[in-house]
């Protein structure tokens, strides 16, 4: 590679730098709307979101640090604060006893029902009314191509993006698997 071709052309570093922007500013813009409408942070959101996509009663908590792209620590100080506030139980695995397995209580599931509209209504006036249906499939396929080098095993946020069920929280109200205890 030569001199020349390390560096980006202007081209290639306004669209690095437009994703840069993005992820500085969008992370804040979420966490302000669900911090205001449900007292939950983003990534607080994503985990009731994953937990409400498991086709199981619980999930275990490893798989869940890898489908939320943290470590195990950063999930358990985040699932620490959702079991405090009721939103979730943790568990002994039912297959070894040793790993720990969360589900979402009935009150999990009625704070990602309220949550969920208001979510939604802002990822529409950020996001979604921006952009033409052509603009959305590309974002698409581009993050597709992005993700395909950067999670080529399609881990993260992998129950919610492979859903058969349609995404709770975002493309459809959440809705409870079986009745609550």
């Amino acid at each position: 590679m030569s001199e020349s071709e390390r560096w980006l052309d202007d081209d290639e570093a306004e669209a690095w730098l437009a994703l840069v922007s993005i992820l500085e500013v969008l992370p804040a813009t979420l966490d302000s709307q669900l911090g205001r409408d449900a007292d939950l942070t983003f990534f607080e959101f994503l985990v009731l979101v994953q937990l409400a996509e498991t086709h199981e009663d619980s999930m275990r908590l490893t798989d869940l640090a890898t489908a939320m792209n943290t470590t195990p620590a950063r999930l358990s100080r985040v699932v620490t604060r959702l079991e405090h506030d009721g939103l979730l139980l943790r568990t002994a695995s039912p297959d070894d006893g040793r790993s720990r397995h969360a589900r979402l209580t009935p009150s999990g599931w009625e704070r990602l029902e309220a949550a969920s509209p208001g979510h939604v209504d802002l990822v529409r006036e950020v996001f979604v009314s921006r952009l033409t249906r052509e603009q959305l499939g590309q974002v698409r396929r581009i993050g597709d191509r992005l993700l395909a080098g950067l999670d080529p095993g399609q881990r993260v946020l992998a129950g919610t993006r492979g859903s058969t069920r349609g995404r709770q929280g975002l493309s459809r109200f959440p809705e409870r698997p079986r009745a609550e205890d």
